[in-house]
């Protein structure tokens, strides 16, 4: 990373809305955005399917906190369109030396299938990327990253900007104005990412009631 751009200068940029893209893998160099409209999940609004709901709770895969997050990045990159260059990618790596980039990650025994990974900054979040590999392995990944960030008391899950498969999953366009004023408040919320044990069954994570022991009345 050029050495103006340290891991305060970059919180700075994304506590004033703003955050870095490259063209593509094969650029040089970054330039910074604060779009006019900006997508986000409704902390309380993530639509859960009932088919992905049944494939959560049959555990399918490991989920892991912050223990492969170059690989995650490598995922997320691993396109034929990318804005991930070689600047952005460090960029991430120092922000997550530094205790505010976290990946959520989706294991099939020891293979990666899939990931998302962001940045923390006081009670905001930043979503950056996701991948798979396999079926749902990245709307697992959000639906563990949901829940830790209400777990780690988030009131904000920026996610940049909008796509359908976003949509679909709850998130929603506001403008810059009403972003501007959700991060503000954010920034006054203390969080912590790692609040929510490292480790937690399916059922906690969608909020259902432990499964009844067999044998109790």
């Amino acid at each position: 990373m050029p050495k103006d751009l340290t891991p305060n200068l970059i919180l700075s940029a994304y506590a004033q809305g703003i955050f870095p893209m490259s063209e593509a893998r094969d650029d040089e160099g970054l330039f910074w955005v604060d779009p006019q409209t900006r997508g986000i999940f409704p902390l309380d609004g993530f639509h859960i399917s009932r088919s992905l709901r049944k494939t959560i709770l049959k555990e399918p895969y490991q989920i892991k906190i912050n223990t492969a997050f170059e690989a995650v990045i490598d995922g997320c990159a691993d396109r034929d369109e990318t804005w991930i260059n070689a600047e952005i990618f460090e960029i991430y790596l120092d922000l997550f030396d530094a205790g505010h980039a976290h990946s959520v990650e989706v294991w099939d025994g020891t293979e990666l299938v899939g990931g998302v990974y962001g940045v923390s900054l006081n009670g905001a979040y930043f979503g950056e990327s996701m991948f798979s590999r396999k079926r749902d392995a990245s709307k697992i990944a959000l639906v563990y990253l949901m829940s830790r960030l209400k777990a780690g008391g988030f009131t904000l899950f920026d996610t940049q900007f909008i796509t359908d498969h976003l949509a679909s999953l709850g998130a929603i366009e506001i403008s810059r104005t009403r972003y501007h004023s959700l991060l503000r408040d954010a920034l006054s919320v203390e969080a912590n990412f790692l609040r929510q044990p490292l480790q937690v069954s399916a059922r906690e994570v969608l909020d259902l009631p432990p499964a009844p022991q067999i044998g109790s009345e």
